[in-house]
């Protein structure tokens, strides 16, 4: 046997008959899966720990627990590192944290996407402070690539502790179920602080970080399905921030008519709808990757394209709180449009929000705060940003979702919008309360001056006549206008004031 083929072939059959047993692959069957056939280049498979005391001296395997190297998608390359829990449970020591260290190194300097499939048991306990300052050296690589390359984590077993900082800190997320969680603190830590009894999945399973914290962008029932996933996704996004996301052949003509957004979109700004019906009509083939799909579901954030382009898509979502905006649904988006913006994506915005969520519990969480970080990421983008009010845009709300106001290149509305302060109902209760309570017939008067209201203040024309909306469209056209003003804005060049960086919301 030579030494590279024993380098890679380390653990014994044993642990891995236990890891499939645990409904897991091992760590290169899963970069196998992942990457073009023959693709992958092993850096470093000789590497063993320097380590003394505890027996560790006397167990010095190759690779110390940590695949990493490089390879391609689709042609493209890509680095990554894989934990393998077959050696010492995937956990993380000086010589395993070097590695993956030097491999985040290559990635940046080359600019290439990097991908960790995480599967480990934390900090190596024998190796003390050292694996603590071997996690440090991971954290800091993540910020510095942060908006350089994309970070992919993708979570293939227990991630507790500081260890989860890393996938935290990264680009995207994706989960397994059955097999991934994530948590600083376990069960055993929350019963005795807290009294409260948890299992691992509902302390910090897949399901709990998609709907609950928001952690997790995706998730899948198994790692084939997430694999591909990961492949589907890298085929939306650049190699690094100084190239564009790549471009393929559109065979949907950019000039389709949908005449199926005339009966998808009610006239009625109260009645909901299904705003991921209105995104499959006006992209290409219909096809898009919303980007966590259960968490804050009244905003949706989707890669697609249009034109063979990428594109960024946030819209509110009507069938969920009516498609207002709260403090999750602000720092999902937020966190949206400067990943985009960081990429070179251009940004399309379809609006039909009532408004910010009331309420006591949403003032004291912050929404002020929240509401300001998305406020911030738009005017702080530079790529292509398009506007569509769909139906209505009220209050704040109206001037977050990318209006002409903070900076979108282009505000197309649909013939039936309705932009202002708030709806018709409640300016007319606020401005004439007084006369309404004085009239002989309540009720009369007020449905008079709610007319009066809409015809004085929100008409369709009423923007667009103080140029903020660039033009009316049939909702038909859409497409046509959408792929058009991309076309346009194809070669904008903005440049933002020299400074370090800004401070945003917190």
């Amino acid at each position: 046997m030579t030494a590279a083929r024993h380098a890679a072939e380390q653990g014994d059959a044993t642990a891995t008959e236990a890891q499939h047993r645990r409904g897991k692959l091992t760590a290169r069957e899963r970069i196998e899966l992942l990457l073009d056939p023959g693709s992958f280049h092993e850096l470093e498979q000789f590497r063993r720990h320097r380590s003394t005391g505890f027996g560790m001296e006397a167990r010095r395997p190759h690779t110390d627990g940590v695949i990493v190297g490089w390879g391609t998608v689709d042609g493209r390359r890509v680095f990554v590192y894989a934990h393998d829990f077959r050696v010492f449970g995937g956990s993380l020591g000086e010589a395993h944290a070097s590695k993956i260290h030097k491999v985040m190194d290559l990635a940046e300097s080359v600019g290439a996407p990097i991908i960790s499939l995480n599967d480990g048991a934390g900090a190596r306990i024998q190796e003390g402070v050292t694996a603590l300052a071997g996690y440090g050296g991971i954290f800091r690589r993540n910020v510095r690539a942060s908006g350089v390359i994309p970070q992919i984590s993708v979570m293939l077993g227990p991630c507790a502790g500081g260890a989860s900082y890393s996938p935290a800190l990264s680009d995207f997320v994706f989960m397994v179920a059955g097999i991934s969680q994530m948590f600083l603190t376990g069960p055993d830590v929350v019963q005795a602080v807290t009294g409260a009894t948890v299992t691992q999945e509902e302390l910090g399973g897949p399901y709990v970080h998609a709907a609950k914290s928001g952690l997790a962008t995706f998730v899948y029932e198994d790692e084939a399905s997430c694999f591909e996933a990961v492949r589907e996704l890298l085929s939306l996004l650049p190699a690094n921030n100084r190239e564009v996301p790549p471009a393929v052949d559109c065979l949907d003509p950019v000039d389709r008519r949908c005449e199926e957004l005339l009966s998808l979109v009610p006239a009625e700004a109260g009645q909901p709808y299904d705003m991921g019906a209105v995104i499959t009509q006006i992209v290409d083939d219909g096809g898009y990757l919303a980007l966590h799909e259960d968490w804050a579901p009244n905003v949706m954030c989707v890669l697609a394209r249009m034109g063979g382009q990428v594109v960024g898509i946030v819209a509110n979502q009507p069938m969920a709180l009516a498609g207002v905006l709260n403090i999750a649904a602000s720092e999902k988006a937020a966190r949206f449009v400067r990943m985009c913006d960081a990429f070179n994506i251009p940004l399309i915005t379809l609006v039909d929000v009532p408004g910010f969520l009331p309420g006591v519990e949403q003032e004291h969480d912050g929404i002020i705060r929240h509401g300001a970080k998305l406020l911030y990421a738009y005017c702080d983008a530079t790529v292509p940003r398009i506007q569509v009010i769909l139906r209505k845009a009220y209050g704040g709300a109206y001037i977050v979702m990318d209006s002409r106001s903070i900076g979108c290149d282009l505000s197309l509305a649909w013939p039936g919008n309705e932009i202002a302060v708030m709806g018709a109902d409640a300016a007319t209760n606020v401005i004439h309360r007084k006369r309404i309570a004085a009239a002989v017939d309540p009720e009369a008067e007020r449905s008079a001056l709610i007319e009066q209201y809409r015809t004085d203040l929100m008409h369709p024309f009423y923007a667009a006549e103080r140029g903020l909306v660039d033009d009316i469209i049939d909702p038909r056209d859409t497409r046509a206008a959408l792929c058009a003003a991309l076309e346009m804005l194809d070669s904008k060049q903005e440049a933002l004031p020299l400074r370090k960086h800004g401070n945003q919301p917190q």
